[in-house]
């Protein structure tokens, strides 16, 4: 199996929030399991040697044969539980809690909020695009810190209703 089949089967564990697959055909045998990390745990020396200084919400964890390799992934895996929703991002860009770093965040956990309710912003070629949640609840967990790059589909927030 090519690595690039490997990394399509990777990102489409995170979109569809699976945690572990394993493929077995003949003499070749390949597991992937999905962990939940916190941005805290994850190694930036590791980014800055491949020129990707993001954040990861997910690791991996690719087993061949014996072997265990942690293979860090840009997808985002936050907690799943059957009574969340998210707020996932409609673009690329860089993800702003709130409208400049002086100002307070537009949204916090406990908030309750509605389906034209801001967000957030997100900068994309040097344009402020505000984001609305799309969704009513109550806000549970933001999922991505200021600052950072997010990408098509990230989720953003968890959302009860």
């Amino acid at each position: 199996m090519e690595l690039k089949h490997i990394k399509e089967l990777m990102t489409s564990m995170g979109r569809t929030g699976t945690k572990k697959l394993q493929i077995k055909q003949k003499d070749f045998e390949l597991s992937l399991e999905r962990h939940d990390i916190r941005p805290s745990d994850v190694n930036m020396e590791l980014y800055d040697e491949y020129k990707q200084p993001q954040l990861s919400r997910t690791d991996y964890t690719l087993s061949h044969s014996a072997n265990s390799v942690p293979v860090p992934s840009m997808l985002e895996a936050p907690k799943q539980d059957d009574k969340s929703l998210y707020v996932t991002s409609p673009m690329v860009g860089t993800f702003y809690i709130s409208p400049t770093p002086d100002d307070p965040s537009f949204i916090k956990p406990g908030d309750k909020i509605d389906k034209n309710t801001i967000v957030c912003i997100i900068e994309a070629m040097k344009v402020m695009n505000e984001i609305k949640a799309n969704i009513a609840g109550t806000v549970i967990e933001v999922l991505v810190e200021s600052g950072q790059p997010v990408e098509f589909g990230s989720k953003l927030f968890r959302i009860t209703e």
